[in-house]
């Protein structure tokens, strides 16, 4: 008989478990933290091997009447294609960290140029030429042929805290080089070796440096087609700037990879989990050095023992970054700031690549709405890639987005966007303050789109007010159709300008419709006419009583069927299961008063 402490079920359970193997207990750990680092790292090595290693389809967001996709990107294999990681790599965090830590960069050289910025900035500009000699590089000292160059230029504005040695940015110098294309790396200041010299130092919203680099390589160079790509801050720093420029940049086209977009979203997201921490606490080391190697002018300007303590971006941004920048608070910062709010101004071709699983800058900060509305704005979106990196192949010696942007910038150079004239135009990037809201003059594209002129009156405006002068606003119908703009209101409502002469048709038509009526009341109507407002509604008084309501709705309905294909059929789903209760009783009363009768027998 055992004793009653040999019959207990705690003593019996720990004797069963000392009678396991060591090896059992190290096995089942392994086991344990590979399932913990496999969800915690994302790794998605066992989703690559059940999907073949073909990798996943690249998805393109842009307008459907998008010039630059029809020319430019249609032709473009790597978009069109699937991007798969290198399998070793297959996590964006260790890609992130790989591409850190050692990138598998190649061999760069580069000539350095110290340009200086207008409010005494010194800015370091490194150049790379391929297969030219050293000696014809660019922007030599009393060179006489520097001004003579006509190869394409393409200029990079590196991410946070990043410069000419990053590992990403000689990826890319060295796959443009190989065309025989000029580079150049305009680091941020403070950054590349060189010393603050001036009391602004760069943040996600200062487009001054850009702006000036490109207006002084445009004027040294105006034959030679810009190009600019943006990483990371850098993105959201070159989509502000082309945004506030509009068709007044010289840039040809334009790349933004892996931009913030939002940045309060990312401020957001990388406090949420503990890897975004960690990547948070990275980054405001980073910031931090930068900090300490100019400590002669942070100390001076900015809360310094905020800066020292900051175990964040937002930390180092509260005590550094809004006091340098006038901003109100970190949050009006980020908001002001944000790429999101101007990419619909961007008036360039810009290609924009981001990754669903970036660890730093979240896709739920992508402006997928208005990169659509942008026909000037294409979206490529991959299910893998990280933060930059996008490794691909064996050795991981090639960067998948690198490849994309030397097709798009090759196949860009080769059309008619190239050619595109500088125009000066004020931009559209603020509607709080549109000089359409203080300019009596307007101009309407064919696009649809409405700019304001200016406050003085055009010169064609001016000669018919000339030739009209001494006449009524209003003046008859011939006289109307010699001298001024016409607006024709549709039969839907709709206002549309002509500049030619009305066909006679429709002054016909409209004149039986409106017989016995004053020529006020004409479906064309003077355009600089001060009843203007008034005969419009008029008129839209009067289709709406000859035509009635039904035919006011077809116009609706056909403009529904023209932007949507199924917009119908869906109205007709939702109209048969919203009526269906009524109409399905009816229907099962009817049919078995039908069958009723036709099997009833007839009484004798």
């Amino acid at each position: 008989m055992l004793s009653e402490e040999a019959k207990s079920p705690y003593t019996l359970l720990l004797r069963a478990v000392l009678m396991i193997p060591v090896s059992h207990y190290v096995i089942g750990l392994l086991l344990i933290l590979t399932v913990f680092l496999y969800n915690f790292l994302e790794i998605h090595i066992l989703r690559d091997l059940l999907n073949g290693f073909r990798g996943d389809p690249v998805i393109l967001t842009f307008n459907p009447s998008s010039h630059v996709y029809r020319d430019v990107v249609s032709k473009c294999r790597v978009l069109h294609g699937r991007y798969l990681p290198t399998p070793w790599l297959c996590s964006p965090n260790i890609q992130t960290l790989f591409l850190h830590f050692f990138g598998n960069a190649p061999r760069v050289n580069f000539r350095r140029q110290i340009f200086m910025t207008s409010d005494g900035g010194t800015l370091a500009l490194d150049w790379a030429k391929g297969h030219i000699h050293e000696d014809e590089l660019p922007f030599r000292p009393n060179d006489a042929e520097q001004h003579g160059i006509k190869n394409p230029i393409v200029i990079i504005v590196p991410g946070l805290t990043s410069d000419s040695k990053s590992s990403y940015i000689k990826h890319l110098v060295s796959s443009i080089t190989k065309h025989g294309w000029d580079v150049v790396v305009s680091n941020h200041r403070g950054l590349g070796g060189v010393s603050v010299t001036s009391d602004s130092l760069y943040n996600a919203g200062w487009t001054e440096d850009v702006r000036a680099v490109i207006d002084q390589i445009h004027g040294k160079h105006p034959e030679a087609p810009l190009f600019v790509v943006g990483t990371s801050i850098g993105a959201n720093i070159l989509v502000k700037y082309l945004a506030e420029d509009g068709v007044s940049t010289p840039i040809v086209g334009a790349a933004s990879i892996c931009s913030p977009w939002d940045l309060l979203v990312c401020d957001r997201f990388i406090n949420r989990k503990l890897l975004q921490r960690l990547y948070n606490l990275a980054l405001a080391i980073g910031l931090k050095d930068y900090a300490e190697m100019h400590e002669a002018v942070l100390s001076r300007l900015s809360n310094w023992e905020g800066v020292k303590k900051a175990r964040s971006v937002r930390d180092y941004d509260d005590s550094a970054t809004i006091i340098l920048g006038n901003y109100e608070t970190v949050d009006t910062y980020y908001r002001r700031c944000s790429s999101s709010i101007f990419v619909g101004g961007v008036m360039v071709p810009l290609l924009c690549i981001s990754s669903f699983d970036d660890p730093i800058c979240t896709s739920e900060a992508i402006p997928w709405d208005e990169c659509r509305l942008n026909k000037n704005v294409v979206l490529a979106t991959t299910k893998h890639g990280g933060h930059l990196p996008f490794f691909e192949g064996f050795a991981a010696k090639r960067v998948w987005w690198v490849r994309a942007v030397d097709e798009f910038f090759c196949a860009l150079n080769s059309s008619h966007f190239r050619h595109r004239k500088k125009q000066a135009a004020t931009s559209a990037v603020s509607s709080l303050n549109s000089p359409i809201d203080h300019a009596p003059y307007v101009h309407m594209m064919e696009d649809g789109t409405v700019t304001a002129i200016g406050d003085e009156m055009p010169e064609e405006v001016a000669h018919q007010e000339e030739d009209n002068k001494g006449k009524s606003g209003i003046s008859s119908l011939d006289s109307s159709i010699d001298h001024s703009p016409y607006v024709q209101i549709l039969e839907d409502g709709t206002v549309t300008t002509a500049t030619d002469e009305p066909d006679e048709t429709e002054i016909m038509q409209q004149g039986t419709d409106h017989k016995g009526k004053s020529q006020e009341e004409s479906i064309i109507l003077r355009g600089d006419g001060v009843h203007e407002e008034k005969l419009k509604a008029k008129q839209i008084s009067q289709l709406q009583h000859r035509r009635g309501i039904g035919e006011l709705i077809v116009p609706t309905l056909n403009q529904l069927s023209r932007r949507h294909q199924f917009s119908l059929w869906l109205l007709a789903y939702i109209a048969v299961i919203t009526t269906w209760p009524v109409l399905g009783s009816t229907l099962s009363i009817f049919l078995k008063r039908r069958i009723r009768a036709l099997f009833s027998k007839p009484k004798m």
